[in-house]
């Protein structure tokens, strides 16, 4: 035995091969092979991850192509994925070395590899019995196309025609090519990705500067009155409305509501309460009969499980009374100048729960000095990294401290309060607070 391995070196030294191996010109030749595989696919890594947009990534890849496997032609297909048709493409680009026609992947093709979703190699494609049917052009000799796929859904496929010199694809070349395709689809899956989010982001955007314009701009000026509120949403929109609508009779209307869920589908439903709201404020009616109607649109026009908590009150400027409906909403509180606090419960269910509900008012005064404040369970479901929630005592002690200052500093103090209690805890849910008080 070690007469023979002594043997086998010493051919190897002499001969550059041995008795039982490849030799050493062969070795060298695959690990050549092998860096320059590595530095195709850093290439189109590099290349192709530069782009955002699957259109321009296609672009970069069909000419990188050619060059990794020889090719005369490439073809990149991305799959229209919005189509009920698997084989209808949104984008395909193709790239050639010379001035040869231009060959189109037959859906006949497209729909092999998306039955098979393996490469497929064709050494005679004019003789091949998997697609007698197809129509070749005489030109191509060699065609070998691989899938594009993406956690088992095929995105699209690659193909690439004739071998430069003839010869037909190497089994290097079948290896490298799911390679190079295996590792493009994973970065344009990504592009597009990131384009798609980028166009939601633009629509979250729009939203959120078209609901900023749906909640009052200004303060208004009610003869006696300091009023002022404030909204958080927790995401960029929100489902908190809050809002002041002054009646044909001079009379102001405040209201604030809580809308199910978070987002893009609450803005929408409170884009939805705030009209009803303001179209009912318009109508001459007592408070109830107003929330009534609103509760019956809202229960219409909306699925079963949405629904909205909603506290709506008319402020007659001339007696200072308040006539309100709370519906299925926090209670607000009502802080005297002589000391007591009231809760403003009177009202019924939360609108939408049920079509026909006959809701409650009740009419309140407000003395001078007299301090409203409306808020969203937000504020007093804030929970700290504990999970201790802000809760109704807290709040009631922190506006009693500033009793005597301006409604927009009551709600800054608010708004501070519960921050710091968060103490850095994410904020789970819209924070809206509204606060009115009489000074005259």
């Amino acid at each position: 035995m070690a007469e023979k391995k002594f043997l086998n070196k010493l051919s190897q030294s002499v001969f550059g091969k041995t008795s039982e191996g490849p030799s050493l010109e062969e070795e060298n030749k695959r690990l050549r092979r092998a860096v320059e595989e590595l530095s195709i696919l850093n290439d189109l890594a590099l290349t192709v991850g530069t782009s955002a947009d699957p259109q321009e990534m296609v672009h970069k890849l069909v000419d990188r192509l050619m060059r990794a496997v020889g090719a005369e032609q490439a073809t990149v297909s991305l799959s229209d994925r919005k189509a009920q048709d698997s084989t209808k493409t949104q984008v395909r680009v193709m790239a050639s070395s010379s001035e040869l026609p231009q060959f189109h992947v037959n859906n006949a093709f497209l729909g092999w590899m998306e039955i098979y979703k393996k490469p497929l190699v064709i050494n005679d494609p004019k003789t091949d019995q998997r697609f007698k049917g197809v129509d070749w052009d005489p030109t191509v000799r060699e065609v070998m196309c691989v899938p594009l796929m993406v956690k088992s859904e095929m995105i699209g496929a690659i193909t690439v025609y004739n071998k430069k010199g003839g010869g037909g694809f190497t089994e290097e070349d079948q290896r490298l090519l799911p390679i190079i395709a295996m590792q493009s689809a994973q970065i344009m899956d990504n592009g597009r990705l990131i384009k798609e989010n980028a166009g939601m982001q633009e629509q979250v955007r729009l939203a959120y500067d078209i609901q900023r314009k749906l909640l009052p701009t200004a303060t208004p000026e009610i003869p006696g009155y300091d009023v002022a509120g404030t909204s958080l949403p927790a995401q960029t929109v929100g489902g908190d409305y809050y809002d002041y609508i002054q009646t044909s009779s001079g009379d102001w209307a405040i209201c604030l509501g809580d809308v199910s869920g978070k987002g893009l589908p609450a803005s929408l439903l409170m884009a939805n309460l705030q009209a009803t709201l303001r179209g009912q404020t318009l109508v001459e009616a007592e408070v109830r009969e107003r929330i009534e109607r609103s509760n019956k649109l809202m229960h219409r026009s909306t699925d079963v499980e949405k629904f909205a908590t909603l506290f709506y009150g008319v402020l007659k400027v001339s007696s200072h009374e308040l006539t309100y409906v709370n519906a299925g909403h926090e209670p607000p509180l009502v802080f005297s100048a002589s000391g007591g606090l009231k809760r403003l419960e009177s009202g019924g269910l939360a609108l939408g729960v049920l079509d026909d509900f006959p809701y409650t008012q009740e009419t309140v005064a407000i003395a001078n000095g007299d301090v409203m404040v409306i808020y969203s369970d937000g504020v007093t479901d804030a929970t700290n990294l504990s999970d201790e929630q802000y809760g109704a005592e807290r709040l009631a002690s922190i506006v009693e401290k500033h009793l005597g200052e301006p409604a927009s500093i009551i709600v800054d103090h608010i708004i501070e309060a519960v921050n710091a209690h968060a103490k850095g805890a994410a904020q789970l849910d819209d924070i809206t607070v509204v606060v009115v008080k009489r000074v005259g």
